[in-house]
């Protein structure tokens, strides 16, 4: 099992970020580093402070040379696809190549309506837009132009310049767990697939479907990371290691331990510790 840290930008500092994720960039153990894409603490009281997930990403990217770096996940409702390619690129270029380029559906309806941002009028128009989208920033990202017309977007002879560092482009991670829309457009689209969270055997049940997607349209789904988050508990680290090694032994690739606030490099370093004899 290989492992990664997550930040999400919210009741924090940027301070306080900013040191987990220079001490991460010298744990060894550590191959990644996460935030998240929304406007508003998730989970919590809503009217609290919430960083831009990409700009942080941006700025940690410089403030690190060797973690791999990714937002976990970017709603694709947020920013037009044909942005968010070129804001991909660049970031793939600022980071010398470690952009991991995390997408999903978006799903919070308080920041959208508070800000006018439309998620669809059903899941099945979301999931269209966002299958449109992936497909068009792929594009973008690969080709010298792309032209694209779908329901929900067209594109004509559009170019994205300068291209990422990394060819075609940067690994495409799509997390959720839909098995009708989500998994079927990971075992399309993806390099990595995110489980957000929870149990062994829903984390199976979820993988079974994405190796059955991944047959039927003739992928080998060796080709996908799979990943899930693992709560850091800052008073008890061996809980977290506990709950890593169960998934290890079940076949998950990647644990990304996710860091609730109050940020503190103290405790990335004692989960590195217990974490340690899990790492394969």
């Amino acid at each position: 099992m290989r492992f990664g840290f997550k930040t999400s930008p919210q009741n924090t500092t940027w301070q306080a970020m900013l040191d987990v994720w220079k001490a991460a960039d010298d744990i060894e153990l550590f191959e990644s580093g996460w935030n998240f894409d929304h406007f508003y603490p998730i989970f919590s009281d809503s009217t609290g402070p919430c960083l831009e997930g990409w700009s942080t990403l941006t700025a940690l990217a410089q403030a690190t040379s060797r973690i791999r770096v990714g937002v976990l996940v970017t709603g694709m409702p947020y920013r037009h696809p044909a942005v968010l390619a070129n804001m991909a690129a660049t970031v793939d270029i600022i980071s010398n190549g470690r952009l991991e380029l995390g997408l999903g559906a978006g799903w919070n309806q308080e920041e959208a309506d508070a800000y006018g941002l439309d998620l669809g009028s059903s899941l099945t128009e979301r999931f269209d837009r966002f299958d449109e989208g992936v497909e068009m920033i792929i594009s973008l990202l690969t080709n010298e132009t792309t032209d694209f017309s779908g329901t929900h977007f067209t594109l004509t002879g559009a170019r994205c310049e300068p291209k990422p560092i990394q060819r075609p482009h940067p690994p495409i991670c799509i997390g959720g767990t839909g098995t009708k829309r989500t998994i079927p457009a990971a075992a399309r689209f993806a390099q990595h697939w995110n489980h957000p969270g929870g149990s062994v055997d829903d984390w199976l049940k979820a993988r079974d479907v994405l190796w059955a997607e991944c047959e039927r349209i003739g992928r080998n789904p060796a080709e996908i990371t799979t990943s899930i988050h693992l709560l850091a508990d800052a008073a008890e680290p061996g809980k977290t290691a506990e709950q890593a090694a169960a998934f290890a032994e079940a076949g998950l690739d990647l644990g990304i331990v996710y860091v609730p606030p109050p940020h503190s490099p103290a405790v990335l370093e004692a989960h590195a510790v217990v974490l340690e004899p899990l790492l394969g």
